[in-house]
C-alpha cells in the first residue's frame, strides 16, 4: 500500500497512529535500515547512515556503478567518509575496489558515508536549496547477497515546507516530536526503483483516471490545464489498449521550468521527467507511461536479475525502447493530442534521422542495443559511429504494424502482439527472449512467418523497405536534398547545467578557431546558450558567424567560427490519394488503433 503524500493529505487518517508506529519500530528488527540527512542541502552532501542486522563475522556492501541510464557512472565516486561500526564500536573495514568495502563484525552493523550530488534531471540526483530529488542507487550502499530483504529509508529533520513524493510505501513519523519521512519496500531493489522528491512541489490527481495517478511538480513554465489534458488523453488511452493498469497508484514526478534537465526514466509505479516547459511534456509522458508495460512488465530475460556491479548486455533495446517510441507516437495521434500530419511529420523525422547516419549501413538494431554501453562516448554518438536504437526501433515498429495488417487484412494489429507479450510473459512472472520470442509473438498474431524480416532488417542490416511496405498503409514517402548548416562541434549540459563541449570534429571549422572539448560555453552570440544547440543550427544558414565565449582553465576566451554545410535527403510521409480501399483501411486502422476486416461481399 502506498500511502499518499502531500500537501493536502497529510491528514490524520493517512498518518500512523502510535500503535502502527510500534508494529512498524518492532517489525523493523529484520529489516536494513537507512537514514538520510538533508541538512544544509546548499552543500549538496547526503549524510547517509545504513543498519544491517544480524551481520555474521562480515559483511559485504557495494555502491551500484549503474542505474537509470546504461552506462557505467560510478556513482562510488561521490562518496567520502566512509567509516564503519559494529554495535557502537568502530568495525574494521576494506574497500576492495572501486564500488565494495568489506566490513567486520557480528550483529548490527552501521556504516556512514557522506554522497555529493548536485546533477539535475530524471537520470542524476540533486540536493539544493530547492529541493531534494534522489534515485536511491545513486546514494544509497547495498549488501549483494541481502537485496532480497526488507529495507526503510527514513529522512530525519527534513527542511520546513519541504514534502515527499514517491512511489515507494511511506508516510510522515513524529516520533518523540521528530519530524521524518520515512519510505519502505520489501526489497532493495524495489526501492532502487522509486525515485523520490522531496520539496515545496505542487501535486493534483489525474480527473477521470482509474487507478488513481498523481502529479507532482517541481519548477515553473507550465499550465495545470494542459498537464493535466494531456496527461490525461495518455493515460487513458494506453490503459485502455493494454486492457487493465499494472499498478495501484502511479506518479508523474515533474521538473518542469529553466535548468530542469531533459528526458523521462521509467519505473514500476511512476515515472520521473525533466522538460523546460509543458510545450514538451505529453512526447515524453506518452514513451514514460506505455513503460509500465514494455520494458517494465514486458521484460528481455537478459536484464534480469539486475546485475548494479557492471554492464548488463541485452540485443532488445530496439523494441523495449525503440518501439515503446512507435507507442509514444501512437498514443499521441489516437488521444488527439497530434493530428496526423503531425504523425506523418514525425515519422519522417525518424526517417530522415535514420538514413542521414552512414552507420545505418553496417550496425544493426540488435547491435546497437548491445552497444548502448558506449553511449557516454561522444565519437560514438557521431553520424559515422552509431544509429539510435531508439530511431530504429520506432521505425521497426511502425513497419510491423502495417504488415501484420496488412497480413491479417487489418483484422490484428501491433496492439495485439503487445497485449499477447503482456499476457504470455508479465502475467506469467516470465521474461522474454530478446528478439526470438518478439518475432515468435509477431507470428502467432499474424498467422505467418517473420523471419526473413527479422532477419534482414532486425539482425541485419539491410535498407527497410520503406516505400513497399508504406504503401501497404496508403502512405506515400518522397524524398527531397537540403543543404543546412551544421555546427562542426557536439555540446551538451554538465551537473551544474553549464553547456560543455564533448565533441570537436577533426579539421572543421570549430577545431581551426581553436576549441576544445572540455569547453565550458557561457556566452553565444552575446547571449545565454541555447537550451538545444542542435535545434538553434536548424534555424540558421551555412556561413553564418558564431560568436562564443568559453571557459577553460579559469580563464575566458573569445572564440568565433563560421557554420559548416551538409547536404541531408528529407524525407516526407503523406496520403496517397490512389491508395486502394484495404491500404486506406490500414492507415485509418493505424492513426485509430482500431482492427476492422474487409467486409464480405
Amino acid at each position: 500500500m502506498r500511502f499518499p503524500l502531500g500537501r493536502k493529505r497529510f491528514q490524520p487518517p493517512f498518518l500512523f497512529h502510535l500503535c502502527a508506529l510500534l508494529a512498524v519500530c518492532a517489525s523493523s528488527k529484520a529489516t536494513i535500515q537507512y537514514s538520510v540527512s538533508l541538512e544544509h542541502p546548499e552543500q549538496h552532501l547526503f549524510h547517509v547512515t545504513m543498519k544491517i542486522p544480524d551481520v555474521k563475522g562480515e559483511i559485504t556492501v557495494q555502491m551500484a556503478a549503474w542505474n537509470a541510464l546504461y552506462q557505467i557512472r560510478d556513482f562510488s565516486s561521490h562518496v567520502q567518509q566512509v567509516e564503519a561500526f559494529a554495535g557502537s564500536k568502530k568495525a574494521p573495514f576494506e574497500k576492495v575496489d572501486k564500488q565494495t568495502w568489506k566490513v567486520k563484525g557480528n550483529g548490527t552493523i552501521t556504516v556512514r558515508y557522506a554522497t555529493y550530488w548536485n546533477e539535475v534531471g530524471p537520470f542524476g540526483t540533486q540536493l539544493n536549496g530547492e529541493h531534494a530529488f534522489i534515485n536511491p542507487a545513486m546514494i544509497l550502499l547495498y549488501a549483494p547477497e541481502r537485496r532480497p530483504e526488507k529495507v526503510m529509508l527514513s529522512i530525519p529533520n527534513p527542511p520546513e515546507n519541504w514534502l515527499p513524493a514517491s512511489a515507494s510505501a511511506g508516510g510522515i513519523d513524529f516520533t518523540g516530536g521528530v519530524r521524518a519521512f520515512f519510505f519502505m519496500a520489501p526489497t532493495y531493489d524495489a526501492l532502487a526503483d522509486g525515485p523520490i522528491e522531496i520539496s515545496n512541489f505542487q501535486e493534483f490527481d489525474l480527473p477521470g483516471v482509474s487507478p488513481r495517478i498523481t502529479v507532482v511538480i517541481h519548477g515553473d513554465n507550465w499550465r495545470k490545464n494542459r498537464v493535466e489534458d494531456e496527461l490525461r488523453r495518455i493515460c487513458q488511452y494506453e490503459i485502455k489498449l493494454m486492457g487493465s493498469a499494472p499498478f495501484e497508484h502511479y506518479t508523474f514526478i515533474l521538473h518542469i521550468g529553466k535548468g530542469a534537465g531533459g528526458g523521462g526514466m521509467e519505473h514500476s509505479n511512476s515515472t520521473a521527467i525533466g522538460v523546460p516547459s509543458d510545450e514538451y511534456l505529453a512526447s515524453v509522458a506518452a514513451h514514460e507511461f506505455f513503460h509500465l508495460w514494455n520494458v517494465k512488465r514486458i521484460r528481455p530475460a537478459t536484464l534480469e536479475p539486475v546485475d548494479y556491479a557492471k554492464e548488463q548486455y541485452t540485443r532488445a533495446l530496439w523494441f523495449a525502447e525503440g518501439v515503446t517510441n512507435t507507442y509514444g507516437s501512437f498514443t499521441l495521434v489516437r488521444s488527439g493530442i497530434w493530428d496526423k500530419d503531425r504523425f506523418y511529420e514525425d515519422l519522417g523525422e525518424q526517417l530522415t534521422e535514420l538514413e542521414g547516419r552512414p552507420a545505418n549501413r553496417w550496425q544493426s538494431a540488435e547491435q546497437s542495443s548491445l552497444d548502448a554501453w558506449l553511449e557516454k562516448y561522444p565519437l560514438y554518438n557521431q553520424p559515422d559511429f552509431s544509429v539510435s536504437y531508439y530511431t530504429k526501433g520506432q521505425i521497426l515498429g511502425d513497419l510491423l504494424e502495417i504488415l501484420i495488417r496488412d497480413r491479417t487484412d487489418n483484422a490484428k494489429s501491433l496492439d495485439d502482439v503487445l497485449r499477447s507479450m503482456y499476457i504470455d510473459f508479465a502475467k506469467q512472472g516470465k521474461f522474454y527472449r530478446d528478439s526470438l520470442d518478439v518475432r515468435l509473438e509477431a507470428e502467432k498474431i499474424a498467422g505467418g512467418s517473420f523471419e526473413e524480416f527479422f532477419q534482414k532488417y532486425v539482425s541485419g542490416t539491410e535498407p527497410f523497405a520503406y516505400q513497399q511496405v508504406l504503401a501497404l498503409a496508403g502512405l506515400d514517402l518522397r524524398t527531397t536534398e537540403q543543404r543546412r548548416a551544421v555546427l562542426s562541434f557536439g555540446a551538451e549540459r554538465d551537473s551544474s547545467g553549464l553547456l560543455t563541449v564533448r565533441s570537436v570534429e577533426p579539421d572543421s571549422a570549430a577545431a581551426q578557431a581553436g576549441l576544445r572539448v572540455g569547453d565550458a560555453i557561457v556566452a553565444w552570440n552575446g547571449g545565454e546558450p541555447p537550451r538545444r544547440p542542435g535545434r538553434w543550427v536548424n534555424e540558421q544558414n551555412p556561413g553564418d558567424l558564431l560568436r562564443l565565449r568559453v571557459r577553460r582553465d579559469d580563464k575566458e576566451i573569445s572564440i568565433e567560427l563560421r557554420l559548416g554545410e551538409i547536404k541531408e535527403t528529407i524525407y516526407e510521409v503523406s496520403e496517397d490519394s490512389q491508395a486502394s480501399e484495404k491500404a486506406r483501411r490500414i492507415r485509418e486502422g493505424l492513426l485509430r488503433g482500431e482492427t476492422s476486416a474487409a467486409p464480405r461481399k
